[in-house]
């Protein structure tokens, strides 16, 4: 049998490769625990300020300690008792010994767990909100910047209309600003649990304060004002409603699919090369073909938006099955699951900020595509233009339709560049128009409000979400791998 004593514990990627140092942070235990011990804290300064008998002395010492985890201790003291809370209630209790009688006091494990939680999502969401706002404000600066710049639009992934490379961009910002609005939404909506007890009716608490509801509630209100939230769910079971869960998990999976769109976009763009991610002078992009210019960096975001988006079917599932009060089969899962999504979504919006601090655009290239197709597209423009000048509308339809298949011809079945505009000027028919031909050519003329659109939607929609977050941009990103 192999030894596998000398091999490193399996660490998630998202930790060890490409999350930030903030959000691994707010995942880690020493946060969880010291959390827990913190909450401990605001429930005994809570009960001492209601009338408890709780001394100054005790409350000093937990707070001498909130930080000092003795994660070996227990470790071992959760292997025997099988509970975390009760495991992390004892060693807190050895290291603070005046305060060990009253810490946890009327609680169950939820009070520390869940609300431990929702502050969890909620530095969660603080940590992304800057971030997204970073990469809104880089794309708005490229929206603008190429609002001029005529390209071929597609749909069904086929030539249409002409749009501008800056109102494309637009399209990604507009779903971009409905996901801040979507995350700062789900922020603000949420709550604390509070002092609830073990199935949500308060009645250790009420028991602790000899049935006294006034202070009981007012209990709830003192530690959820110390934890630095407004307000708490009134009702609760055990934990808080699972549902909360899937609001948060609802908008970063949404979050997830506009980025793969995104990068799907740039990933099409740059096989027809005509925009590019960022590619370092030493990067190699195969370690067999030595020409090759990966778009590692957007197959990198659709990859971890791909798994973010699955995610959220696990807080569904866990919602629909907690029966009654609570059940226990929703633990294990939220410790994978709420992480991995904020790790994720951080993942792939630092990512996605270095990719718009260095999009490379090839006006040439994407001129000569805009060539290969406007003579098609300007058939219409010609035939008003000859009709203008005295010609049968039917006629000029058909000499086009006959030229346009001739032409189409050349480069399907000859791979041959599109000469459409050379058989217009060699058929004597459009002699009364070939002066007009340039203007009625000019890809700018196909545009139509694409700049006007750009400078109405960053003035009227970004720009006001861009000010939100003025003072938190946190500056380049840069990517380690």
């Amino acid at each position: 049998m192999a030894d596998f004593s000398e091999y490193q514990d399996y660490r998630s990627p998202l930790s060890t490769r490409y999350a930030s140092k903030e959000m691994r942070y707010n995942f880690s235990d020493q946060n969880k625990f010291s959390t827990w011990r913190r909450l401990w804290l605001y429930l005994a300064k809570a009960e001492m300020e209601l009338g408890l008998d709780i001394k100054l002395e005790q409350i000093a010492e937990m707070e001498a300690n909130v930080d000092n985890i003795d994660f070996v201790a227990a470790a071992k003291e959760e292997k025997a008792t099988r509970h975390d809370v009760m495991a992390h209630v004892h060693v807190f209790g050895q290291q603070c010994p005046k305060a060990a009688p009253i810490i946890h006091l009327g609680a169950t494990s939820c009070y520390v767990g869940d609300n431990t939680d929702l502050l969890v999502l909620r530095a969660g969401f603080n940590i992304l909100l800057p971030k997204l706002a970073g990469v809104i404000t880089r794309l708005a600066h490229f929206a603008d910047e190429y609002r001029h710049l005529p390209t071929l639009g597609f749909t069904h992934l086929q030539p249409a209309q002409l749009t501008t490379v800056g109102k494309r961009a637009t399209l990604w910002l507009h779903d971009l600003i409905m996901d801040e609005r979507a995350l700062r939404r789900a922020r603000n909506d949420l709550k604390f649990r509070g002092v609830k007890g073990t199935t949500g009716t308060q009645a250790s608490f009420l028991q602790l304060f000899n049935g006294d509801n006034e202070k009981v509630k007012k209990l709830d209100v003192l530690v959820t004002k110390m934890a630095g939230f407004e307000k708490h769910y009134s009702v609760t079971g055990q934990t808080y409603s699972r549902k909360v869960d899937v609001e948060c998990l609802n908008v970063l999976a949404s979050l997830g699919a506009t980025v793969h769109k995104i990068c799907s976009d740039i990933r099409i763009l740059a096989n027809m090369k005509e925009i590019e991610e960022p590619f370092e002078s030493t990067q190699i992009g195969s370690s067999a073909m030595p020409y090759k210019r990966n778009p590692m960096r957007s197959e990198r975001c659709c990859s971890i938006a791909r798994h973010l988006m699955t995610l959220v079917s696990n807080s569904l599932q866990t919602a629909a099955t907690q029966w009654m009060e609570r059940t226990l089969d929703d633990s294990a899962n939220r410790r994978i699951t709420l992480a991995e999504a904020f790790l994720s979504a951080d993942v792939i919006l630092m990512t996605l900020q270095n990719i718009t601090e260095g999009l490379v655009v090839y006006p040439k290239v994407i001129a000569r595509h805009v060539a290969q197709e406007l003579p098609f597209m300007s058939a219409e423009n010609i035939i008003m233009a000859m009709v203008k000048a005295g010609g049968d509308r039917q006629v000029c339809h058909e000499k086009i339709r006959v030229l346009s298949q001739e032409a189409g011809a050349q480069v399907k079945l000859h791979g041959l560049d599109n000469d459409l505009v050379e058989r217009i000027k060699n058929d004597p028919y459009f002699k009364p128009i070939l002066g007009q031909l340039d203007t009625l050519l000019d890809p700018s003329t196909f545009i139509g409000r694409c700049p006007e659109q750009v400078v109405e939607f960053l003035n009227e929609e970004v720009y006001p979400i861009i000010e939100m977050y003025k003072g938190l941009d946190l500056g380049p990103v840069e990517l380690n791998i």
